[in-house]
């Protein structure tokens, strides 16, 4: 699914067509910047936030009651690997994760795509997996290109601009509904804007290496007081 990775260097193109064939929800894009940016609210009560997720429309709710607080598209599990259904909570948040499998071999000012078992030179770096809440074990929310249809192997992704805001939302704890449906698909959910860039290439390896790729605006210029 790492299609088009690192397309300016192409020195790596061979290692990077053979991950982009590794089933990993991890070998995932980062995700761009692009236009796409819902607004967030800041919750009175962090303690009353809620997500619920719609499978069918491909979206995620993040509420304080029955007050929308952040409303964006997700992309989901592809039918062979699909996202779990069922009620959930988050219990694991971490903003700068990244994989244990997949990844990078720095070797000097080179940079190779490289899976981490394998015996290649050089200093191993995961692919990032920003703003990880995990829900269930080995699946989560996460930052990524979010494509119009099923496209993950189960994790729930979030674009670049909304990754950072729902990481903000949501605590340990704050439970986690997701349904084929959803009562607010039909209203909050109706015309939901979705992103435009899911097809754009992975910026530099030299970025996706750096702790660059984590960067985000303070929380108090991401979230909206009502």
């Amino acid at each position: 699914m790492l299609n088009r990775l690192l397309r300016s260097l192409p020195a790596v193109a061979a290692a990077l067509v053979a991950l982009a064939t590794l089933p990993a929800c991890t070998t995932n894009q980062v995700g761009g910047g692009g236009n796409y940016n819902p607004v967030a609210y800041r919750p009175h009560n962090s303690g009353n936030v809620r997500v619920k997720v719609s499978l069918a429309n491909q979206a995620v709710y993040v509420l304080e009651g029955d007050k929308p607080l952040l409303v964006a598209a997700t992309n989901v599990g592809i039918p062979s690997k699909p996202t779990p259904r069922g009620s959930f909570r988050i219990y694991s948040k971490i903003e700068r994760k990244r994989s244990g499998s997949y990844g990078f071999r720095v070797q000097g000012n080179q940079v190779v795509a490289a899976e981490a078992g394998k015996p290649i030179p050089g200093t191993y770096v995961g692919y990032p997996m920003a703003y990880w809440c995990e829900f269930a074990p080995a699946y989560g929310f996460h930052q990524g290109y979010v494509w119009p249809q099923p496209r993950t192997h189960g994790c729930l992704r979030l674009h670049h601009n909304v990754a950072p805001k729902f990481f903000a939302l949501v605590k340990i704890g704050t439970p986690v509904n997701i349904a084929q449906t959803q009562p607010e698909d039909e209203t909050i959910g109706r015309n939901l804007q979705r992103p435009t860039d899911y097809n754009d290439p992975d910026p530099p390896a030299s970025y996706m290496v750096s702790n660059r790729v984590f960067e985000h605006p303070p929380e108090n210029e991401m979230l909206r007081t009502y």
